[in-house]
């Protein structure tokens, strides 16, 4: 069993009377993790929603107990999924936080993103023995939440530290809601988006009087600037790797989806319902864009990103979250825009990192105290953050004039604005099996060889094969 080792004094202020009555333990429970260690049934159960509807194969690792800390101070542990230059970004946050808080012991674990991560995280909350907070794409907060995996954030405890919802783009903090409470913390907007070429927008009579590229309203104002640049190219004018890529695939499509206006329907145990018109005319769209002088009509990723940075596309889809790379390409001759309105209403396809608390068996009033102080000390240091590309989704942070003097990270920042996210099932969002199936039933329609409706129907098969599977977290 974990043992949190406490600060002298104990709590004083507001939050010596909400200990008690804010962070209750889990009903019918002794506290102890031994009441609510898993069960075989809990363990399939963490698999399942770890793995977005899959099962993983072998045996599954036992949960990690984050270390206690010998110090006499206060331990924070933080799960998160950063790698590369993400995950240096994310540490010298955290080395900031931890400088600015010498009384708490404050320590980050990384471990590999993905199915592993998400099981594990679940496994975790399920046993009782979690970090005291961690990051989660805010796609898969409908699987956790609803179960019992993670707790609610307390509104008046974040205010006292500054963080009200206010602070946040409206589309961010809705989704990052369950049943009316709270459930996750926003740290950043990952949208996707348009990077250019401002140079080659120039020459095709794109830019602005700024000298940035023009909006691009409606499919056929699209279609035809994809045209002006091929002109300039001399091979295509965009960029879309959608080979491999069944991520991509759900991402370019959900997002023009919800431009249209299409709803949908995706109750458990109930047949999918799209507005299958609305989805058969974005698989139009996307055919008729692909046709080798907009956009090649097959390439994968590598292919897509490597032209637009040898300069032989003039712009890309892509997400922000390679702006690194493009950089190191391009240097400043580099733009980026919001996704752009094919059809009747701005949209932007995107995820968020989310810092959220997963389960306590026992909690601990001090260490949550101590967590609420590190998660808002970390959204302040997010300017750090948007050196990768993200948005950060503490707005004081956005309106900072250091930000706004980020190029092109300032331009594209809007995208957070009209965010729309994966549909909120327990099967869907970042990594899961959800996105891969159905990106994968789109792949005959994208390459031509398939219709618009074929590419539909596929994809209400895979929703309601999912849909038939019962919610292992219900």
């Amino acid at each position: 069993m974990k043992t949190k080792l406490r600060t002298s004094g104990g709590l004083s202020g507001p939050w010596a009377s909400r200990a008690q009555g804010r962070f209750p333990r889990r009903s019918g429970s002794s506290g102890t993790v031994d009441d609510v260690g898993l069960s075989r049934r809990g363990l399939l159960q963490a698999a399942l929603v770890g793995a977005g509807g899959v099962a993983l194969g072998g045996a599954l690792s036992g949960c990690a107990t984050p270390t206690a800390s010998g110090s006499g101070r206060t331990s924070v542990m933080i799960w998160d999924l950063f790698s590369g230059g993400d995950g240096g970004l994310m540490q010298e946050m955290v080395g900031a936080v931890r400088a600015a808080n010498p009384d708490l012991d404050v320590d980050s674990t990384t471990l590999a993103w993905g199915p592993p991560y998400y099981t594990k995280l679940a496994m975790a909350s399920s046993g009782g023995r979690p970090p005291e907070a961690a990051v989660m794409h805010l796609s898969r907060l409908a699987g956790y939440a609803p179960g019992g995996l993670l707790e609610p954030f307390d509104l008046d405890a974040l205010a006292e530290l500054g963080i009200t919802q206010e602070d946040f783009p409206a589309a961010v903090w809705e989704k990052a809601q369950f049943d009316g409470q709270l459930y996750a913390l926003p740290l950043d907007t990952h949208p996707y988006i348009n990077f250019y070429n401002p140079e080659m927008v120039r020459q095709a009579g794109l830019a602005d009087a700024d000298g940035k590229l023009r909006p691009l309203v409606g499919a056929d104002a699209f279609l035809d600037a994809g045209r002006d640049l091929a002109e300039v190219t001399g091979e295509t004018g965009m960029s879309w790797g959608y080979l491999r890529d069944p991520a991509g695939c759900w991402r370019v499509f959900w997002g023009l989806y919800s431009q249209t206006g299409g709803g949908y329907d995706l109750t458990p145990g109930k047949a999918a319902e799209l507005d299958t018109a609305k989805a058969e005319g974005v698989f139009e769209f996307l055919q008729e864009m692909l046709d080798g002088e907009v956009a090649a009509p097959n390439q994968d990723g590598g292919a897509a990103t490597g032209r637009f940075m040898s300069k032989r596309t003039g712009l890309v889809f892509d997400g922000e979250w390679d702006l690194p790379m493009f950089r190191d390409a391009l240097g400043d001759n580099l733009g980026g825009a919001p996704f752009p309105t094919i059809f009747d209403q701005p949209a932007n396809y995107a995820d968020s990192h989310s810092f959220v608390l997963p389960r306590q068996a026992t909690p601990d009033p001090e260490a949550r105290q101590a967590t609420y102080r590190v998660l808002a000390d970390l959204l302040r240091e997010s300017m750090t953050w948007a050196q990768a590309g993200h948005i950060p989704a503490y707005q004081p942070i956005v309106q900072m004039p250091e930000y706004q003097a980020l190029v092109p990270q300032s331009d594209y920042a809007k995208a957070a604005e009209i965010a729309v996210f994966d549909p909120d099932v327990w099967f869907a969002g970042g990594g899961s099996d959800f996105q891969t199936r159905i990106g994968d039933s789109m792949m005959d329609t994208l390459s031509s060889k398939a219709t618009p409706k074929t590419a539909v129907d596929r994809m209400l098969s895979e929703m309601n094969r999912l849909l038939s599977q019962p919610d292992p977290a219900a």
